[in-house]
């Protein structure tokens, strides 16, 4: 079992940037993948970003692709979410998630576990 909480969320102007950050716990979370997702009032979860347990394999969604970097910290069992240049689109509620199988995953279904979520709000 994995617990993950995500804190960093807020409000923010465009053009301004936020650090997201995931805790893990569990005795195995640092093997774990790890990816971002958003979901915007009235719309479905859609996927952020995703990074390899090792770091080594990092994906993203063309909106976000030269703004947001995904980085993990296994030792400390974090995976972070730094976002710049936000635009008022990208607010959404985040969540963390944790996929248990190895290989990329951009789908809701394909992972295990979440975190309840933090608000980020982008003014314009």
């Amino acid at each position: 079992q994995v617990q993950l909480v995500e804190s960093g969320g807020g409000l923010v102007q465009a053009g301004g940037s936020l650090r997201l950050s995931c805790a893990a716990s569990g005795r195995t979370a640092s093997s774990y993948a790890m990816g971002w997702f958003r979901q915007a009032p009235g719309k479905e979860r859609e996927f952020v970003a995703h990074i390899s347990w090792s770091g080594g394999r990092i994906y993203y969604t063309d909106s976000v692709k030269g703004r947001f970097t995904i980085s993990r910290d296994n030792a400390e069992n974090t995976v972070y979410l730094q976002m710049n240049n936000l635009k008022p689109e990208d607010t959404a509620v985040y969540h963390c998630a944790a996929k248990r199988t190895s290989g990329l995953g951009i789908s809701v279904n394909d992972y295990d576990y979440w975190g309840q979520g933090t608000q980020v709000t982008v003014s314009s």
